[in-house]
């Protein structure tokens, strides 16, 4: 599945779109960026309520295929710019965390 795919499936409100054809093979849902770091996988859909700068570099970091801003949660002017430049898909949903992660791992058990 790509980051399109899953963005279009899930109906996710696309902030940032620069890798539409990436590919996601699983996911992670938490907020501690220190535990982020450590635990996320490479091609990994991230679910967070963090929205600051930080964000776009655990997402480089990790080598995420996309973060997922959970609850509405909106990114900070920083972090959307950071997610600009160094091209990081950044996505969001009104779901709760939970919601959100039980919808992605059925769609990645689909695909």
């Amino acid at each position: 599945m790509t980051v399109q795919t899953l963005a279009d499936t899930l109906s996710l409100t696309v902030f940032h779109l620069a890798q539409p054809d990436r590919p996601v093979s699983g996911g992670y849902a938490g907020d501690l960026l220190s535990w982020v770091l450590g635990r996320a996988g490479q091609d990994s859909a991230w679910l967070t309520i963090m929205s600051n700068q930080n964000v776009a570099a655990v997402a480089l970091m990790t080598d995420a295929a996309c973060v997922v801003l959970t609850e509405g949660v909106s990114p900070d002017s920083d972090l959307l710019r950071r997610a600009q430049e160094k091209g990081v898909n950044l996505l969001g949903t009104a779901e709760d965390t939970f919601a959100a992660a039980a919808r992605l791992a059925a769609l990645l058990q689909n695909s």
